[in-house]
């Protein structure tokens, strides 16, 4: 039986599972996709001898049964290595540089910690994020505030924790600052760099109509501004084209342009590298993307200046799987997989079209001889999750995961149709933990001011039938 574990003993684990077989060293039968997959999953994922997906050395099956669907469960041992591999990988072709996690990917203060403690600052785009960062331990000189319509309320909170940089985004943000300071501040600024990225439209952020940042021209006058101001420590400038970018050219040529801004300490290029989602996707990976961000930074920065990146989704997606329950399968027109989550807890699928690979995980050897159309249960013909997905013939109760789901899942989870926000599981090493609980009832109208008593019967009844249902989504019921 896997058990939980305690903090004590992750780091054997962590450390025991790193020598692991290889998930290419894994089954790939001829009447499958499997073995396409294997570059899909968490790095430490396996399948046992009764066919069933394992994540870090756990059961999919067990996973299901202990915390319920659905459910999103992350290898620690791939989350650590991915940092790991950025952080030590910049550092050899660039020591004077950092590494911060852009926290929007995945903002769970398990997270925030586990990126601390292997060496990343963190990046946070809002309150919420920055109290999460300081509910993990993080030092706040390790954190840089991110956002293109910070709020006084949010400033002030940033200053009294003293975090290392906010990152300047527009003119009223500066006057805003101007009130506030009472002591120094390092900042950066935001700049366009004027790069249409090959992206998905909602993810690209470095094009001259990005709402991010400022255009050359009014960069120059701000930083202008930042300098002339005694309260003010201007390090340096700041870039992100856009997010799920496979060409490593075009983060080169962010890197070349940004440049023409001047010369100054520290240049922040952002984050952005994309990462395989489908079959059919060929991503570059982290080498290639450290190599061509730091070529391009010795032929066009200062050999002093300090270098910063911001990954995010390129550490997290792979790492996260979604495991659900199917609770319906309908062959009419067409064969539906209907599972019991949705675009409540997948809205990228909805938002901007990304395509996911789907595996029965009670069942991964079996033929794959059924396209079907994996679907949710939210009311909305959109809330499709995978198109045309390869799978064996479903049936009611089997658990079916989503690969490469890291990344923005439980970032974008919602209450549509009163679903509840899944729970998040850690696994490593065949113990699994509770990071983040599962939302239950009670929380969802916690923040609903109640109704006045009335001496209705009809009332009166209403309210006794809602205090004996059950207070949470009971995966075992």
């Amino acid at each position: 039986m896997h058990t939980t574990e305690s903090s004590s003993d992750r780091a054997e684990d962590t450390a025991a599972a790193c020598r692991t077989v290889p998930t290419g060293a894994q089954p790939a039968p001829d009447d499958t996709r499997l073995g396409e997959l294997w570059s899909l999953l968490p790095e430490d994922s396996r399948v046992t001898s009764e066919g069933v997906l394992e994540i870090g050395g756990v059961p999919v099956t067990e996973l299901a049964e202990q915390y319920g669907t659905p459910l999103y469960v992350y290898d620690e041992t791939g989350l650590r290595k991915r940092i790991r591999a950025f952080v030590d990988g910049l550092a050899a072709r660039w020591p004077n540089s950092q590494v911060l996690f852009a926290s929007k990917s995945f903002p769970a203060v398990a997270m925030y910690r586990l990126a601390h403690e292997e060496g990343a600052g963190i990046d946070v785009a809002g309150g919420g994020e920055l109290r999460m960062a300081l509910a993990a331990g993080v030092a706040p000189e390790r954190i840089h505030f991110h956002g293109n319509a910070k709020t006084d309320a949010e400033l002030k909170m940033a200053l009294q924790a003293g975090i290392d940089t906010i990152i300047v985004d527009n003119e009223n943000e500066l006057d805003r600052l101007n009130r506030l300071l009472t002591t120094p501040q390092k900042l950066l600024l935001r700049v366009i760099p004027g790069v249409d990225a090959k992206t998905h439209a909602s993810q690209a952020t470095g094009g001259l109509d990005s709402k991010f940042g400022l255009p050359m021209d009014q960069a120059l006058a701000a930083i202008e501004r930042m300098r002339s101001h005694p309260l003010m420590d201007f390090e340096g400038v700041h870039l992100h084209i856009g997010s799920q970018i496979l060409d490593t050219k075009q983060f080169a040529e962010a890197v070349e342009k940004i440049s023409t801004a001047g010369t100054f300490p520290t240049y922040d290029v952002g984050g952005g590298l994309g990462v395989k989602y489908t079959y059919d996707d060929d991503d570059p990976g982290i080498d290639e993307y450290l190599d061509a961000i730091v070529a391009a930074a010795r032929r066009h920065l200062p050999s002093d200046a300090r270098l910063l990146i911001e990954p995010g989704r390129s550490i997290v997606a792979r790492a996260g799987v979604t495991v659900y329950a199917v609770t319906t399968v309908k062959r009419t027109g067409r064969t539906f997989v209907a599972v019991d989550g949705g675009l409540a807890d997948q809205l990228d699928v909805a938002l901007t079209g990304q395509r996911f690979e789907a595996v029965i995980a009670n069942r991964v050897t079996d033929a794959w001889t059924e396209i079907a159309q994996v679907v949710g249960r939210q009311c909305e013909s959109g809330d499709l999750l995978v198109d045309w997905a390869p799978l064996p013939p479903a049936e009611v109760g089997d658990l079916l995961v989503l690969a490469a789901t890291g990344a923005y899942g439980y970032t974008m989870a919602n209450n549509y149709n009163g679903a509840l926000r899944p729970a998040v599981v850690f696994a490593s090493g065949g113990h699994s933990r509770l990071v983040v609980r599962r939302e239950s009832y009670e929380d969802l109208l916690a923040l609903h001011e109640p109704i006045s008593e009335t001496t209705t019967a009809a009332n009166t009844a209403a309210a006794n039938k809602a205090a004996s249902l059950p207070k949470e989504d009971d995966p075992h019921a």
